[in-house]
């Protein structure tokens, strides 16, 4: 009989790397909303792959960044929690960077006594030349990493990190049952699915001011009925996310339940709210309502 193999697999890096469409790939299912804007992840996000000798618990987290409000810096916590627990660190990187936004992160990956794999990304977009030189640059800057050069959108060389992952998971029982996804409920990707649309139409600060909260989530037979609240914080901000008779928010709420309903493979009636909920993301009691600041 082959012995079983499981373990946390942490997913880190500067926003907008690919991180939350790499873990999509893993998975196979999307489980991370991810957009062209940056700062898309906000939670901690697991994703869970098994086979018959192994379970692989990957984390998706938010890009690092030095926090400007109380939001940000849940976020960051986040991150920190990621290299608590950990059995492999995928450092994630794309062409052209130069290092992380946070020195003391880089300075934890650097000394970090558990494997660490450095994913370099996107490199789709390079030329042979320039991805020569990102990894020589990449190497001396790391040479305790291994190093491994990828494409998470066009799924180039993410087959070969994951077989390398559970080379490097140590033998454990699963954490997890066989048949989980995740470990969040289906509100939370009711929320997600909506955010992702808000952060694709709506610009400048207005997807960043954004929270949503699912109130309700009935499931029949053959049908999901939900209720979410969007939550901004101005009253400005609710008249941009409703629009002209409201245009907008219908979008955003037909473009949610066409996804919800593959996501579900059921039928979905949904109905959306916004509100004003005044400076929530400075807020801790706000905060740890949204499930930040645990």
């Amino acid at each position: 009989m082959k012995k079983h193999k499981s373990g946390f697999v942490n997913i880190i890096g500067n926003p907008n790397v690919g991180k939350s469409t790499l873990m999509n790939a893993f998975v196979g299912e999307k489980l991370s909303i991810i957009t062209s804007k940056a700062q898309t992840t906000r939670h901690r996000i697991l994703g869970i792959v098994n086979g018959d000798d192994f379970q692989v618990i990957l984390s998706d987290t938010p890009g690092i960044i030095k926090p400007a409000y109380e939001l940000q810096s849940s976020m960051m916590n986040f991150v920190k929690s990621a290299f608590e627990d950990a059995d492999v660190l995928l450092y994630m990187v794309e062409i052209g960077e130069k290092a992380l936004k946070d020195e003391a992160f880089f300075t934890k990956i650097t000394n970090s006594k558990i494997p660490v794999l450095l994913l370099l990304n996107k490199i789709d977009t390079s030329e042979q030349q320039v991805l020569e030189e990102q990894i020589q640059y990449w190497q001396g800057l790391l040479p305790k990493a291994e190093l491994h050069a990828i494409s998470a959108l066009e799924n180039f060389n993410v087959k070969e990190v994951f077989e390398r992952i559970l080379e490097l998971l140590p033998e454990a029982p699963p954490y997890y049952p066989k048949d989980q996804l995740t470990d969040k409920p289906e509100r939370f990707f009711v929320n997600e699915t909506i955010r992702e649309k808000i952060l694709m139409h709506y610009k400048k600060e207005i997807p960043y001011a954004v929270e949503i909260e699912t109130e309700e989530f009935f499931e029949d037979p053959d049908i999901i009925r939900i209720r979410s609240v969007i939550m901004v914080e101005r009253d400005t901000q609710k008249g941009i996310i409703i629009g002209h008779k409201g245009s907008a928010l219908k979008r955003v709420g037909v473009e949610s339940r066409k996804d919800l309903e593959k996501f579900f493979d059921k039928q979905v009636h949904i109905e959306l709210y916004v509100k004003v909920n005044k400076n929530w993301r400075s807020n801790s009691r706000q905060l740890k309502r949204f499930g930040y600041n645990n």
